[in-house]
């Protein structure tokens, strides 16, 4: 199996590297390409960077490590789109330090990364530790994956958003497939000075979880259980086809 990996905290990110380190030790891993950014992106969504060219550099001590000037989502198109001749078998994006659950995964580079690789036809896994301590526990959640896909594959339009709690790996609870929950509202942006007087901005952070009753992600990462959910790039709301096609005729 050739796995390519990628994230969007970067390439030197401790949560890549602990993963890429457990991949290359995997016996039923054949190979494994890291083509990541070359700082933190995160955040950056499903971005292409398209009006300016991308710059790749290989790492200076592993010779299957690449970096790339550009975006989680450039990172992983340039690599299925030529720059990794040798053919891949899955794309993983992570481990990305804190969690991507609920709305999480409409902002997030580490979750785009995957869904490029499943836009281009590839079984792709996106994988977040709850914090920013026990990453192996999150590679070896990876690892019974892989055992799992090797015995059954996922489907090529598979797109399966993990979270692991922060935890050593005997005391994780079990995995539990769920759907995603849901924030409040983000809290209020920051107005400040630098300093020349000047006003600045800062993005106010996430809101506390809202939906995160039985079944959601939010839920299962509670109670110290993997979170396995399968996400869907159909955004289209199918239930309120019927009632915008009554309210376009009811406005003429």
């Amino acid at each position: 199996m050739h796995i390519l990996l990628s994230n969007d905290d970067g390439y030197l990110a401790p949560g890549l590297r602990t993963l890429y380190q457990s991949l290359k030790a995997h016996p039923e891993v054949a190979k494994v390409t890291v083509v990541a950014p070359e700082r933190n992106r995160s955040a950056a969504s499903n971005s292409l960077t398209l009006q300016n060219p991308l710059r790749v550099h290989k790492d200076q001590v592993e010779d299957d490590i690449f970096f790339v000037t550009g975006t989680p989502t450039d990172c992983v198109h340039l690599a299925l789109t030529g720059l990794i001749e040798t053919p891949i078998d899955l794309v993983i994006s992570g481990i990305n330090e804190g969690a991507n659950m609920g709305d999480d995964v409409i902002y997030s580079g580490t979750v785009a990364a995957a869904m490029e690789g499943r836009f281009m036809g590839y079984p792709a896994i996106s994988v977040s530790l709850n914090g920013d301590t026990h990453y192996d526990t999150a590679a070896q959640v990876i690892l019974d994956l892989l055992v799992r896909l090797n015995k059954m594959p996922l489907p090529k339009d598979t797109l399966l958003n993990v979270n692991v709690p922060d935890v050593p790996y005997d005391q994780l609870q079990g995995r539990e497939v769920t759907r995603l929950g849901s924030r409040h509202r983000a809290e209020s942006m920051a107005k400040m000075k630098d300093p020349r007087g000047k006003t600045i901005y800062w993005i106010g952070p996430a809101g506390a979880s809202a939906d995160a009753g039985e079944g959601t992600d939010f839920h299962a990462i509670s109670n110290n259980k993997v979170a396995m959910t399968p996400i869907s790039v159909d955004l289209t709301h199918y239930a309120q086809r019927a009632e915008i096609q009554n309210w376009l005729v009811s406005t003429h």
